[in-house]
């Protein structure tokens, strides 16, 4: 092996083992449950466990870091997604939206799941479970756009 190739495999190992004396934080946020989109809605078991498996690892404080996010630099981009995420939408934090925002939310949680852009092919290339079938798309944007309604009519009731 040429010396400079020597000495470049020893200054990227090193770096990654220097890096990993800088990871960021994997932990969730203290959560009350009664602000949650799950104290919120009257939502049918298997609509509630797609989310839980789909959406919450990104869109909740309930997430399950996976083995790799303590490994820098994936790591990084990992605690990157899960923090945009929860900016975008918290489940855990439904409560803190207000009604109009919540109602706006909800047929938009149906578009993206349609639309195959939630969750993200990344994301399902990492947990291929979480690939939703077309049921429970379907699922989803029922309770979605039923929820929705349900909002718009006591709105208009008040």
């Amino acid at each position: 092996m040429r010396p400079w190739i020597r000495k470049l495999v020893y200054v990227v190992v090193l770096f990654f083992l220097v890096v990993q004396l800088f990871p960021p934080p994997t932990t969730n946020p203290s959560t009350d449950p009664a602000r949650s989109i799950y104290a919120s809605f009257s939502i049918e078991p298997a609509v509630t466990s797609v989310i839980a498996r789909a959406c919450n690892d990104c869109h909740s404080n309930l997430t399950v870091w996976p083995w790799y996010s303590r490994v820098a630099p994936v790591s990084w981009l990992v605690v990157s997604d899960v923090k945009r995420g929860r900016m975008a939408l918290n489940f855990s934090d439904w409560k803190s939206l207000s009604r109009e925002k919540q109602r706006e939310i909800l047929p938009e949680i149906c578009k993206e799941v349609a639309d195959r852009d939630m969750p993200t092919e990344e994301y399902i290339l990492m947990h291929p479970h979480s690939k939703l079938t077309t049921t429970e798309v379907q699922s989803i944007c029922t309770w979605a756009h039923s929820e929705a309604l349900h909002r718009l009519h006591m709105a208009e009731k008040n």
